[in-house]
């Protein structure tokens, strides 16, 4: 009836988790609603300056102000960056954990070498791939000049420096979603496999009516991280070309405005919430739509 004993010792597991919920209003839920509450408000970065409500102005600004152009620019490479991360990394990241899942020599290592680029973290991705793509040096562009008789200016290019940061992002974090495909596939029961050979099905039939609707649990999960990770991705973009060259997205424009812009903090306040609405709408429709594909075993 009391398994921490009577008295104040009640009372101790509430108090222990007293601590974190405070670290979490402070730190989490605090910021996040007085973000919402700024956005209405023409609030400077400025102690002791005087706060007036202004409506939805800041939204207007977002939208229709003298800089809806590249805001708007944003809004489509963000879409464009949350599509094809999305597609492109959960495709390549369930091929090879279905490779590795089939008992290879030294699978373990392969898992290491593909999750050690979510280890190493922004910073030394992006200078790692920062030499590897120097227009003047760097062995891509050798590369492409030795098969193609082309050069590239890569993170410096118009045309493709967006596409190159696609692939950084897709690089580092396909690891990740490689484990948790990998941690579905290696729960599938393998008498369903026996079973479906003895009927006389080919290894796609086997991977499309037994193995993939037994993994739509862990395709939901990834499919959430790739679309929140990339829509919220700023890092990578700050680290390679700071914005220039057509690269910024709706999260590179909140990090900007911010820290970088005026001392306003009521529109980079909408833009965040702007950004929170979308990342919201996508993840209820990916939700609802891969939770009918999930089978129960």
């Amino acid at each position: 009836m009391y398994p921490f004993g009577k008295g104040f010792n009640r009372y101790v597991p509430l108090l222990l988790l007293l601590i974190p919920f405070l670290l979490y209003v402070i730190f989490y839920f605090g910021p996040s609603v007085l973000t919402v509450i700024y956005s209405f408000t023409d609030v400077k970065n400025i102690p002791g300056s005087p706060v007036n409500f202004v409506g939805l102005d800041n939204y207007y600004d977002v939208f229709f102000s003298g800089n809806s152009g590249e805001r708007w620019r944003s809004i489509t490479n963000t879409l464009i960056f949350m599509v094809v991360v999305t597609v492109v990394q959960n495709g390549v990241a369930l091929f090879i954990a279905v490779l590795i899942n089939q008992r290879l020599r030294g699978d373990n290592f392969y898992r290491a070498v593909f999750f050690m680029p979510v280890v190493l973290g922004v910073a030394v991705v992006s200078l790692i791939w920062g030499m590897m793509f120097d227009p003047l040096s760097g062995p891509v562009n050798m590369l492409y000049e030795w098969l193609f008789g082309y050069k590239d200016m890569f993170f410096a290019s118009f045309t493709h420096a967006f596409g190159y940061i696609i692939f950084v992002q897709i690089w580092m974090y396909m690891g990740y979603s490689m484990l948790i495909f990998l941690s579905g596939l290696q729960s599938v029961p393998k008498d369903l496999y026996e079973a479906g050979y003895i009927d006389g099905t080919t290894k796609w039939q086997s991977f499309r009516h037994i193995t993939f609707p037994l993994i739509a649990s862990s395709f939901t999960v990834n499919m959430l991280l790739s679309i929140i990770g990339a829509m919220s991705t700023f890092d990578i973009i700050l680290a390679t070309t700071d914005g220039r060259f057509n690269t910024r997205t709706m999260a590179y424009d909140v990090y900007k405005e911010t820290f970088r812009g005026s001392l306003e903090m009521g529109l980079p306040s909408a833009l965040s919430v702007v950004q929170f609405l979308m990342i919201l709408v996508f993840v209820i429709v990916a939700v609802k739509q891969m939770r009918k594909r999930e089978v129960e075993y």
